[in-house]
């Protein structure tokens, strides 16, 4: 069976930088920081007391308030993001046939502000008076795969549709699932990406509770270092992105804006830990061959690589031992960066993120830069030959680029997008 090309023709986004995708790209190229003073909730006792929030997001300029009310944030960053993403693919959907446009959306954690909500109203009743008045719409709030179910609801998409969990890797698989239904036929058109909104008190002291977050409280803004020795944990993002991925032969009949086509994935498992990862890199290693080999490229053939960097004191080098033993002499040659740096952590939304910026990489020749790193705080186990485009964006021809996301539990995805 030959496989179908697959291309991306939409994007959409609402992230800590912009509520767009101009906004959010235009505010990469500045090496502009998302990470600001929490304003969502009161974190006098918490250890870590800021985040990458989304900031000024009116939910009903899209929705009416009476279905904001039965969505959860996250599954409403979603809506947003995919009704950019449609409209940038100008897609006519009247004239579509709607059983062979799908929706996979990944997500790492669902619904929590919602379980957080509800259970605070419970247990703050009275013992021995407490009455489960639970809103109705709380199973739906909370539950990952209402992203999806959401996006197809309201633009009537009747083709795949379903939610990948596999934490911080969760949006990269289901970029991956969409590209995979098209090249098969078993789709014409896949919306896709992921959603996250972990902003609460319940997300930040989870992860505090893991010290897996940084506690630079004085300099919020420099506080996501990936690949600095000073580094101390990720920051708190949240927000989504959405691809449109289409097959090449109908966005080319329909004359569609082609941003780039999508060639490769690759998957694989650490099997080591629940959330540290191989201290050599073999899992992240894996699946970077794995993205190669399914691309059908050589190491030499990648410009960038976005990187998964979350700024964890092992999460880096392993990421950059996996790089050096997969690219070789090439890995010299070519950009590296962490946009985390900029947008904070999306968890199980990064993925679809960071495609997004690979992506726009690709189609415009340029390398968004990794920011908060200065002279003399360099990791002795990081080798600094290595390209990783600090603190200004770096002009190249970017004739591929391939994108990385490692999630708790040794989950490892891959992704690789290159000029058509």
């Amino acid at each position: 069976m030959e496989l179908k090309r697959v291309v991306v023709t939409g994007l959409g986004a609402i992230t800590p930088l912009g509520n767009n995708v101009t906004e959010t790209w235009t505010n990469l190229l500045k090496g502009v920081s998302g990470s600001k003073p929490v304003t969502s909730f009161d974190t006098t006792n918490f250890k870590t007391k800021f985040a990458c929030e989304v900031k000024d997001f009116d939910p009903t300029l899209y929705l009416d308030k009476k279905e904001v009310r039965k969505i959860d944030r996250f599954s409403l960053f979603a809506i947003v993001a995919a009704t950019e993403g449609i409209a940038d693919a100008g897609l006519n959907l009247e004239k579509e046939n709607l059983d062979k446009i799908g929706v996979i959306w990944g997500n790492g954690v669902g619904g929590v502000n919602s379980f957080q909500e509800e259970l605070c109203a419970y247990y703050t009743q009275e013992e021995g008076k407490r009455i489960p008045r639970f809103n109705p719409f709380f199973t739906t709030r909370m539950i990952s795969n209402l992203a999806p179910g959401s996006i197809s609801i309201k633009f009537g998409l009747r083709g795949p549709n379903f939610a990948t969990a596999s934490a911080c890797a969760s949006s990269t698989n289901s970029i991956i699932d969409a590209f995979n239904y098209i090249r098969l036929n078993k789709a014409t058109v896949m919306v896709t990406g992921g959603s996250e909104a972990c902003i609460c008190a319940t997300g930040i002291a989870a992860f505090n509770a893991m010290f897996a977050l940084s506690t630079r409280n004085d300099s919020p803004e420099s506080a996501s270092r990936p690949f600095s020795k000073s580094r101390d944990g990720f920051v708190m993002g949240e927000g989504g992105a959405c691809l449109i991925l289409e097959e090449y032969e109908h966005a080319k009949a329909r004359g569609a804006h082609i941003y780039a086509e999508i060639v490769g994935g690759g998957l694989s498992a650490d099997a080591y830990h629940i959330t540290a990862p191989q201290p050599d890199g073999l899992g992240a290693a894996t699946v970077m061959r794995n993205a190669l080999e399914d691309a059908e490229m050589q190491p030499s053939d990648i410009d960038y690589i976005n990187l998964h960097g979350t700024s964890t004191p092992l999460g880096d080098i392993a990421e950059v031992k996996a790089i050096q033993h997969v690219f070789g002499d090439s890995a010299y040659k070519m950009n590296l960066s962490s946009t985390k740096s900029m947008t904070g952590h999306l968890l199980g939304a990064a993925g679809a993120l960071e495609a997004m910026i690979s992506v726009l990489s690709v189609k415009n020749d340029i390398v968004p830069p990794t920011i908060n790193f200065t002279e003399g705080d360099e990791d002795p186990e990081i080798d600094y030959k290595l390209n990783f485009t600090f603190e200004k964006p770096q002009h190249r021809t970017v004739r591929a680029a391939l994108s990385n996301n490692f999630g708790f539990g040794g989950h490892n995805a891959s992704v690789i997008f290159k000029k058509l």
